[in-house]
């Protein structure tokens, strides 16, 4: 198969119409140019060029026949070149993010504005799920990254690291249980009162179980909720103590409204990470998304 440089220096030969021309625009020398044509030639098996006194027209029956082809190759290839080019360069395209509900809304949305106000262009496609739900997203390649609740574990992606801790913490409605702001309370006496807790198969859960469970300490939930937002409303009415992060209870712990029990022992701190799928480019505005979480 001929070598596509071959074709380019005959490219620019016909365009330029010189030798001396074409080697100036390709930034080789004239006999490198003028080489090049004749092992083209000869690997094509016919003249493509008339060399006259005004430089170097194309021949009736080599050159002219197959230039307009040439053109059109040539244009594709750099057209493929420069796609690529831009997506390590350019911020474009659409970044495929995954993450619960929770983690868009308490950590990931500030993000995304602040991309967007520095990357316009960049078009986002949310999809919500479970931490298991986005592992399998990332596994099936359905989306670019994925934000996870950890402890996690799964050879089968790329974890980068944690960019968000959250500590676990028991809020109680001010009004409901004002008793309890005053003095610490022993984990294991909780139980004494109701409690809300997220539901039992997420990753949250099975943290807070795994370290209650090697203190000994048996809690078990009066009311199980779906998302932290409902439990937010929960404790609010005092309903019960609630169990959540204290990053997601900051506009209430704020308020008012809630207040954080004081617990013996503290609930250990665990992590937000960030994922990749395994053996797939990264391209520049994906990783321009990520630098803002370095």
């Amino acid at each position: 198969m001929v070598n596509i440089e071959l074709y380019r220096v005959f490219y620019t030969v016909a365009k330029c119409g010189s030798l001396t021309k074409a080697a100036d625009e390709l930034f080789i020398s004239q006999p490198a140019v003028s080489q090049a044509i004749k092992q083209l030639e000869s690997q094509l098996g016919t003249s493509l060029f008339n060399r006259t006194h005004r430089g170097m027209e194309l021949s009736v029956q080599g050159g002219k026949l197959i230039f307009k082809q040439v053109e059109e190759a040539l244009a594709l290839l750099d057209a493929a070149e420069n796609k690529l080019i831009e997506l390590k360069t350019t911020a474009s395209g659409t970044i495929r993010v995954g993450a619960t509900d929770s983690i868009f809304s308490y950590i990931l949305a500030d993000k995304i504005v602040e991309f967007n106000e520095k990357y316009p262009a960049v078009r986002f496609e949310l999809i919500t799920g479970t931490t298991p739900e986005t592992l399998m997203q990332l596994k099936e390649n359905k989306c670019d990254i994925g934000f996870i609740n950890l402890p996690v574990e799964d050879k089968d992606v790329n974890f980068t690291g944690t960019v968000y801790h959250l500590s676990d913490i028991f809020v109680a409605s001010s009004k409901k249980y004002a008793a309890l702001q005053d003095r610490q309370v022993n984990l294991k006496d909780l139980q004494e009162y109701p409690l809300l807790m997220i539901e039992a198969n997420t990753v949250a859960r099975r943290a807070f179980a795994s370290f209650t469970q090697s203190l000994g300490i048996n809690l078990s939930p009066d009311i199980e909720v779906a998302n932290w937002d409902l439990m937010l409303k929960f404790a609010r009415c005092g309903m019960g103590i609630g169990c959540l992060p204290r990053e997601y209870a900051k506009k209430e712990l704020e308020s008012g409204e809630l207040f954080e029990v004081d617990i013996n022992p503290r609930l250990p701190v665990r992590g937000v990470g960030m994922a990749l799928p395994k053996n797939v480019p990264v391209p520049f505005a994906l990783r321009e998304f990520i630098g803002l979480f370095n």
